[in-house]
This record gives structure tokens, C-alpha cells and sequence, in this order.
């Protein structure tokens, strides 16, 4: 059975129509109150808050109650994007390759809009980069595009979004350090940009700045670009990985590199997955949570710093829903709306209040409605619906 990517998303435009929300078109009659959070790292404007402190806990981003969707620069970036309930594109943090695509290379410490378009629908961040597909199917990227990151067949940095050709088959993005991933609408895979360990997947080691066809395979659904490594999920709940090996992030029970995508055994119940800076976490179908990779940190979640090779469940719970990983550190979201934490901590990333790691999974507050996290390398976004 297809497997459905599981975030919450709020994304497009509200209609405010009680008789069509009747009819269950899926359109609310009165919009929710959904609020934008950040903490940990802010030297560098990238919590959204219009300064530069470091928060150990969240804190709202402006008084607004409308965020669609947020990303953060990964696997170790300083900026952050995110959408509206209106389709509206809002970007912060650090600029100096015109990564926030408002046509400078300004830093911003509050979110500015990028231009004034309301048909933007999903969103990623890269290391320096950033990529967004419209609500009519067209891909657009802009930022830092010296190794060919931004696909749109030079290496020439762009402040301001440029379309990634003319196709408007454009489905799924996931966007890593110096190279981008997406899935078209026929479910084949496409990678482009740095490619020194194989991460595109392209069977090479050859960088490309224009997108590239992983493999014929057409039942791709969901991709995740990280610094040396790839995720990917299938349609059948298979999982794959491929780039560099070691520490054991490919989950292969090895540490070898590999240049095109290799099967993570032989389960079919994946239902989501975050690459991180050389460790992985995943759920599956049943809602148990996985990791695997480096531990140095605590990342894993396993309550110690021993790494693995292959993947290792974290606790026995079955309740896991969403999961984000970057450097050093992980999130995630249960099907109850809580939101957990661990690892590495010195900027206060984990929103627990204090710089203490933890190697084990720790809630943040005792708020239930988050429906979305994020990270970049030293801080998390969440949102929350109240």
C-alpha cells in the first residue's frame, strides 16, 4: 500500500468557506491559530526573534498565528524559511549567498517576505541553498551555487529564485550541504550538485548543476539530502541509502561508500526518515522510532555514545511521527503532539532550558500540539497548532 509522507503541513491557501468544509473538502471555516517557534543558536539571526540571542527554551516568532510550514538550513546552516497559511514565503537568519532569496545578501534577524508571490507550496533548506516548489508544480531555487547546487545548469550564486528549468512535474525536495534531491510527480528520483562521496546516487563521483535522474525506478516518494549521505523511502515502504559510509550512517551494517542507492534490509513499513550530519533516524508504519550512525553525541537516542551500523530502536514506544536530525542532535514529534529531543546541546538546541546533552530521548514543555520541527546545524523551529 502506498505510504503517505506523515507531516503536517497547512500548506496553501485558507478558504474560508463553511459550506465547502461541510461538503469535506478539506477547507476550514475558521482558520487555526498556528504558531512559529525557534530556539538555540541565534548569532546569527537564524531564531527569527530580531536579535542575536541563544534561547535554551522556545520562544514565538513574532506575534503572527498563520505559518504553514517551516525548514531549516542543513545539515550545519544558519538560516530558516517557511510559509504561510497564504502562500507566502518568509526567510531569516544568515545571507551572505543570497540564500534567503530577497535580493541581497543583507543578513536578517526577523522573517522578511520574498517578493510577494502567494503560490509558493513546499519548502527546503540546504547548507546554503534553498529550494521551493509552486502550487503549479515548477521548481525554484536560489543561495550559495558554486558546486551546482541550485540545478540550474551554471555555478553562479543567485539572491532571488530561478526557476530549475521549465518542467511543472515538480513533487518533493529535500536540499543538503552543496547538493539538492527531488522527486517528480511520476515518482522518479533526481539529484544534482556536490556529488564528491556519491550522494547523488549517480553511480560517479561527478558534481552536475543541472538535476540528474537517479536510477529508472518510478515509485520514489520521499527523499533526504544531508551532508555525505542520502535517505530515500519507496512507494512499497522500502527504505535506501547511498554517499559516504562511514561511521555507519548508510545503516548497511558497514562502513562502506556507495555511489548508487543500496536497500537498508529488507522491511517494507518505513514511513519517514531524517539524514543527519553521519547519523540517521527513521520511523516506521508500526510508529516505532530507529536510529543509527555516530553516537559521539547522544544523538541516537539509545542512552549512550556507542555508534551503529545498522538501524537500532530507540525505546519500545510506538507512538513516533515525525523526526528531524542535523548536527549532533535530533527532534521529533509523537502522534500525541509532544515533542522530544536529545543530544548534543551547547547552544541550548534541545529547548529543555539548559546546554546539558542527553543521549536519550527528553520532552520539550508539556505543550501537545506541535505538528511540525525543523532544524539547522545549532537550533530548531517547531510549529504549533493551537
Amino acid at each position: 500500500m502506498p505510504i503517505s509522507y506523515p507531516y503536517t503541513q497547512y500548506t496553501g491557501i485558507w478558504k474560508l468557506n463553511s459550506a465547502s468544509a461541510a461538503k469535506g473538502a478539506g477547507t476550514w471555516p475558521v482558520p487555526p491559530s498556528i504558531k512559529l517557534y525557534s530556539w538555540g543558536q541565534g548569532g546569527n539571526g537564524q531564531l527569527g526573534l530580531n536579535n542575536l540571542t541563544y534561547y535554551s527554551s522556545p520562544k514565538q516568532i513574532g506575534a503572527l498565528n498563520d505559518w504553514a510550514s517551516v525548514a531549516g538550513a542543513r545539515p550545519i546552516g544558519f538560516f530558516g524559511i517557511a510559509l504561510k497559511t497564504d502562500g507566502t514565503l518568509w526567510a531569516w537568519g544568515y545571507n551572505a549567498q543570497g540564500m534567503l532569496g530577497i535580493g541581497n545578501t543583507i543578513q536578517q534577524s526577523s522573517p522578511v517576505q520574498v517578493g510577494a508571490l502567494t503560490t509558493w507550496y513546499k519548502i527546503s533548506a540546504g547548507e546554503y541553498h534553498t529550494l521551493s516548489i509552486k502550487t503549479d508544480g515548477t521548481l525554484w531555487s536560489w543561495g550559495n551555487n558554486s558546486l551546482g547546487a541550485l540545478g540550474i545548469g551554471n555555478t553562479t550564486n543567485y539572491s532571488s529564485p530561478k526557476q530549475v528549468g521549465a518542467l511543472n512535474t515538480w513533487s518533493f525536495i529535500s536540499g543538503g550541504r552543496s547538493y539538492s534531491t527531488a522527486i517528480k510527480t511520476d515518482g522518479t528520483l533526481w539529484a544534482w550538485g556536490k556529488n564528491q562521496y556519491g550522494q547523488l546516487g549517480l553511480g560517479n563521483t561527478t558534481y552536475y548543476s543541472s538535476p540528474k535522474q537517479v536510477g529508472s525506478a518510478t515509485n520514489w516518494v520521499f527523499v533526504c539530502a544531508a551532508g555525505v549521505h542520502t535517505l530515500a523511502i519507496k512507494t512499497n515502504g522500502t527504505l535506501w541509502s547511498w554517499g559516504n559510509g562511514s561511521q555507519g550512517v548508510l545503516g548497511l551494517n558497514n562502513l562502506s561508500t556507495y555511489f548508487t542507492p543500496q536497500q537498508v534490509g529488507g522491511l517494507t513499513n518505513w514511513l519517514s526518515v531524517s539524514a543527519g550530519y553521519y547519523n540517521s533516524i527513521a520511523v516506521k508504519t508500526d510508529g516505532t522510532l530507529w536510529t543509527w550512525g555516530t553516537g559521539a553525541n547522544g544523538q541516537l537516542g539509545l542512552g549512550n555514545t556507542t555508534g551503529y551500523s545498522s538501524p537500532k530502536q530507540v525505546g519500545a514506544l510506538t507512538n513516533w511521527l515525525q523526526v528531524s536530525s542535523s548536527y549532533g542532535f535530533c527532534s521529533a514529534i509523537k502522534t500525541n503532539g509532544t515533542l522530544w529531543t536529545w543530544g548534543r546541546n551547547p547552544s541550548g538546541q534541545l529547548g529543555l532550558g539548559n546546554t546539558t546533552s542527553y543521549s536519550s530521548p527528553k520532552q520539550i514543555g508539556a505543550l501537545t500540539s506541535w505538528s511540525i520541527v525543523a532544524q539547522n546545524g545549532y537550533s530548531n523551529y517547531g510549529i504549533a497548532v493551537n
